[in-house]
């Protein structure tokens, strides 16, 4: 069953449609489109903020990366110039110290020729010593007997030994 309205029911209820319409359209109508725009206008600021900042931290981590690798390049550089001068200093000690091992070695052989010398004086003195003592008691046993005087200088010569 169907209903079926009356004339005066759609009438009034038209008519009060009407009236709430207006009154909200004067209303109410401007603050709710004031309202959506003022939203709109809030959440499209909101979306520009949001691009700048992501442009903004897109910048700063291209310039993160910028000085991320400059930092590795400086520091490369470093440890090389460090690499080099330990290399560096490791070879100044060496040749000082071939150096030194070559002032020591050649102080030795100064030493030892010196020694030699002296002991070659010293060898030479003592020859003349013995020389001087050999023909003492050759002339002294010469006048006296002369196959004494060769067996006495023989025997002084097998006395001599050199070391």
């Amino acid at each position: 069953m169907l209903i079926n309205p009356s004339f005066g029911l759609v009438f009034w209820t038209t008519v009060t449609f009407i009236l709430v319409f207006l009154v909200l359209k004067k209303f109410a109508w401007k603050p709710i489109v004031n309202a959506m725009k003022k939203r709109e206008e809030t959440i499209s600021n909101a979306l520009e903020q949001a691009e700048k900042v992501r442009q903004e931290v897109a910048e700063l981590q291209a310039k993160n990366e910028i000085l991320l690798q400059q930092a590795k390049e400086e520091r490369d550089k470093i440890l090389a110039e460090a690499r080099q001068i330990k290399d560096k200093m490791i070879a100044q000690a060496q040749e000082q110290a071939r150096r030194e091992a070559n002032n020591i070695i050649e102080s030795a052989r100064e030493e030892i020729k010196n020694e030699k010398l002296r002991a070659i004086e010293e060898i030479r003195v003592q020859i003349a010593d013995i020389s001087l003592d050999i023909a003492h008691k050759v002339l002294e046993h010469e006048l006296q007997n002369p196959e004494l005087s060769n067996k006495i200088i023989e025997e002084q010569i097998e006395k001599i030994t050199f070391n």
